[in-house]
């Protein structure tokens, strides 16, 4: 039996952001040139030009900066259940879905919203990480597999493993510090477009936009 490998081809993207059919978003901002993909659920949050994510992503009160990549199954900002009280079940305060009162208890939801999470710019989430709530991601940091995001993390740091800690820095100290001053993704399109090659060759970028 001959075995046969086909791919699909990449879905052209524009200004008007790329949202799955099946993906679910509630009072959220998508970018210029962004995506989201199936089965995501997205709350209250923002989502910068060119990020994308990809199948089965939750996030909950987060913004995310522009031209971030978001892996399969990455959990953003899992929400708390109150623990303080006799039980810890939704019941409580999801009380008129089961009766126990006509409307909800806002100030769980409030409490929730409290504990937003930031992620910068050009930054790498990989499959399956977590990002816990009030956490700060910096621009340009990769976040590995299956880790889970306790602290906050340096501009163009590695990390892995639970909790997260640091592996590695992208760059040396003055690469970072100019990549930053730089500001390459508030560029507009036409500038993109313009040095989009010069993109691929680090060196080159730094000592023609440094």
């Amino acid at each position: 039996m001959k075995h046969i490998h086909q791919t699909q081809p990449s879905l052209p993207l524009s200004s008007e952001p790329a949202i799955s059919s099946s993906s679910h978003l509630i009072h959220s901002d998508i970018g210029a040139w962004a995506s989201v993909g199936p089965y995501n659920k997205i709350l209250e949050s923002q989502l910068g030009d060119y990020t994308y994510t990809m199948d089965d992503v939750t996030i909950n009160y987060a913004e995310v900066g522009k031209f971030t990549s978001i892996a399969s199954h990455v959990c953003i900002n899992p929400v708390d259940h109150p623990m303080d009280r006799v039980t810890q079940h939704h019941m409580t305060y999801r009380r008129a879905a089961y009766g126990f009162a006509d409307g909800d208890d806002q100030e769980i939801f409030d409490w929730r919203r409290g504990s937003r999470v930031t992620i910068g710019h050009d930054v790498w989430i990989g499959h399956g990480a977590i990002v816990m709530k009030g956490v700060h991601i910096g621009t340009g940091a990769v976040v590995g597999s299956g880790a889970i995001v306790t602290k906050d993390i340096e501009p163009y740091t590695v990390v892995v493993g639970v909790p997260a800690k640091p592996l590695k820095r992208r760059f040396p100290q003055e690469v970072v510090d100019q990549l930053l001053k730089i500001a390459w993704w508030d560029w507009p399109r036409e500038i993109l477009e313009e040095r989009f090659n010069e993109l691929n060759d680090l060196s080159a970028f730094i000592r023609k936009y440094g």
